[in-house]
């Protein structure tokens, strides 16, 4: 026992003095050759003020047959800079002497915590690299907002008592719910930018208004707060805007994506033009027994559907390019409308008349049938469907006349969400197979309709 501790002992002593030795022999010299980075410009998020960023990272690369000392790696404006970088788990702007070992790299981490002093500003700097070699550098940059913090906690119920107006002077960034108090109103005026944390939400109150006074080129956004493109065809980044009994919405050029219920309403009376809603886990709307007008309305991309109507009310869609393309969870429905007298929400609702009016619009999906009606005793559908293009099954339980054209491609432009654009190709079916509705004149994109107009949102 003891000859064999001897020997152990002796086999680590030896290894720890070759290690020794492996470490003296490392010499790190001066680089002799410029380094090489993964990106010459790092485009950090848009950002706002004070809200520290996401993480992102720069890698340097040592392609010498050496090892190699970088003398000097900082942020160029030095502590006044926004961002803040970090190498080896410690965080700063200036760091000297850092090894890199021959044909390995180094992850720099990059962020940025801003101050604005303007409504929207750009924070720029470099992460100087300096060496023997040659001076280098990799570019910061990034888009400053200005904010205004809506938080909802323990001793804030986050709760708007007066009517108020939002400009687009300011972002408005909302943790948790902000709920605009009973039979209050919020005016939300063009260019205004609304952005939720997760699980956050707006909610109307019984009897209270949303006006969304967007314009084209000047919509009001309602989104998650991450800015980063890859969260725009992401859903459940946040919940949705929910409106209670009585509640009224008059909604012109909004785009609202990347949630759970894009917009909720039980009792809720509204009208939606001009208006994109993408990419929501489970509806883009989701209506109760309300009364609910659209025109020039796009869709595309929800779990569950488009537009989904529980126990009746009074729905008037015109113009619309209703597509699901949902791809995320092949398990969903994934539908265009969805209508049923069923609905279990804590409280009790009686079936009433469901009156669907669907005019010049393209319903389309990758299902066989675009539109499921789930009818139950109790409840009567009327329904007309006029001079629209329909994804359309022999199962679907209700008849369309000849003004519509059922289940030809209507050839969008591109339907993919990352790239969304449903506009029709000129050679599409639904190109002037439209009636002639007045009060409808422009298109989604302010463009002239003509005689007659293409079905759906755009001319």
């Amino acid at each position: 026992m003891n000859k064999f501790l001897f020997l152990f002992a002796g086999a680590f002593w030896l290894m720890l003095t070759a290690t020794a030795c492996n470490r003296d022999d490392i010499s790190f010299e001066n680089p002799s050759q410029l380094l090489r980075f993964s990106a010459d410009t790092l485009f950090l998020d848009t950002v706002y003020n004070q809200v520290r960023s996401e993480t992102y990272a720069v890698k340097i690369y040592n392609d010498e047959d050496k090892d190699v000392m970088i003398p000097k790696i900082s942020l160029e404006t030095g502590a006044t800079s926004p961002y803040r970088i970090n190498l080896d788990g410690k965080s700063g702007t200036e760091f000297n002497n850092v090894a890199l070992r021959k044909k390995d790299s180094l992850y720099v981490f990059v962020e940025i915590a801003p101050v604005a002093n303007a409504t929207e500003a750009i924070a720029e700097d470099r992460i100087q690299i300096q060496s023997p070699a040659g001076n280098q550098h990799v570019t910061l940059f990034s888009v400053v907002q200005d904010a205004e913090f809506f938080i909802q906690n323990e001793t804030n119920p986050n709760i708007l008592t007066q009517n108020t107006t939002w400009n687009n002077e300011k972002a408005k960034i909302i943790f948790g719910d902000l709920t605009l108090g009973d039979g209050k109103t919020l005016n939300i005026e063009q260019g205004t930018k609304v952005y939720f944390f997760k699980n956050g939400g707006l909610k109307i109150s019984e009897n209270a208004t949303l006006n969304v006074n967007g314009q084209l080129n000047s919509e009001v956004i309602f989104r998650g707060d991450r800015n980063d493109t890859r969260y725009d065809t992401i859903p459940k980044n946040w919940k949705g805007i929910q409106f209670g009994s009585g509640a009224k919405l008059n909604m012109n050029y909004a785009k609202l994506f990347g949630g759970i219920r894009g917009l909720e309403m039980t009792e809720t009376q509204a009208n939606i033009s001009n208006t994109i809603i993408h990419t929501f886990e489970e509806y883009g709307i989701f209506a109760v027994k309300s009364n609910i007008s659209t025109s020039n309305l796009v869709m595309n991309n929800f779990g569950e559907a488009a537009i989904g109507i529980f126990k009746g009310g009074t729905y008037n869609i015109t113009h619309a390019t209703i597509a699901n393309y949902w791809n995320l969870n092949s398990a969903m429905p994934a539908l265009g409308i969805y209508a049923t007298n069923e609905y279990q929400n804590g409280a009790t609702l009686e079936n009433g008349p469901l009156t669907l009016n669907i005019r010049n619009s393209i319903i389309y999906t990758e299902k066989e049938n675009a539109i499921v009606f789930k009818q139950t005793s109790g409840q009567t559908f009327a329904m007309v469907f006029q001079n629209n293009l329909l994804k359309y099954g022999n199962d679907a339980g209700y008849t369309v006349d000849g003004t519509n054209i059922k289940n030809e491609d209507p050839k969008f432009q591109n339907y993919f969400t990352h790239k969304m654009n449903l506009r029709v190709k000129d050679d599409s079916p639904a190109k002037g197979k439209g009636a002639n509705l007045a009060g409808f004149p422009t298109d989604i994109a302010g463009v002239a309709r003509k005689n007659p107009p293409t079905i759906g949102a755009y001319e």
